[in-house]
């Protein structure tokens, strides 16, 4: 039965509004923090897959990878995390420079991943930062995460971060590690305004740590020459 109008909520109060602010709580929720707990969930020793933590995300499928991908970098053993971690946020970052839609791995890469039980860990580890997190992301700014020139801007910057991460500088895995997951978090957030932070601090780090070290100089100068010998 149809309750008299006198004894229905008014929008907004009482338990109808309530349960709208439930909804709307709900469905910020099903974003970064839904989307890990639903990758952690399962058996702890089974590895996810890199080649299927992407599926179904639709538009944010690079920053699902792109998360997956950092989380080597927090590995405490020095040398380890950057090379596993560089050339996958390299991958990531080539193919959003070239344009690509969906992400596309080799298939050695895409039947290996991390454990449900790691990414259980590392979910709790983020979990009071994402809290914060979600109090200032909104889907926002649209054209800064999927405009052609915006995408390849992002990509441009990734590569060049995840250069620097598998190269052996001391004392920034962590540091770079982090500013990857803020270009993941605008991606899986469908945030354009933090992507323009991210935007700026991977640019500062790659001037601090890549140009004015001459350590990103120098690690193209070898690949060049090396591609020169292999041409040659």
């Amino acid at each position: 039965m149809t309750p008299p109008a006198a004894d229905r909520d008014p929008p907004g109060r009482g338990d109808g509004g309530a349960r709208r602010r439930a909804g709307a709580g709900a469905a910020h929720e099903a974003g970064t923090r839904a989307l890990l707990d639903a990758i952690a969930a399962g058996d702890p020793d089974e590895a996810v897959k890199f080649g299927d933590v992407f599926n179904g995300l639709g538009n944010r499928s690079f920053g699902m990878l792109l998360f997956v991908s950092t989380l080597p970098a927090f590995i405490p053993i020095p040398g380890v995390g950057g090379a596993v971690s560089g050339p996958l946020v390299i991958l990531v970052g080539l193919q959003l420079l070239i344009g690509l839609r969906k992400p596309w791995l080799p298939g050695f890469i895409a039947r290996r991943g991390p454990h449900r039980s790691a990414l259980g860990k590392f979910r709790n580890l983020l979990a009071p930062w994402l809290t914060r997190l979600e109090r200032f992301v909104s889907p926002r700014l649209p054209a800064v995460l999927d405009h052609r020139a915006a995408s390849a801007c992002t990509g441009l910057l990734l590569v060049l971060v995840g250069v620097l991460l598998s190269l052996p500088i001391p004392f920034t895995n962590f540091l770079f590690g982090a500013l990857l997951l803020l270009f993941a978090f605008a991606l899986l957030e469908r945030d354009g305004k933090l992507m323009l932070i991210a935007w700026a601090a991977g640019a500062a780090a790659v001037v601090v740590f890549g140009i004015l070290s001459g350590s990103l100089v120098q690690a193209v100068a070898e690949w060049v020459a090396l591609a020169q010998d292999k041409l040659g």
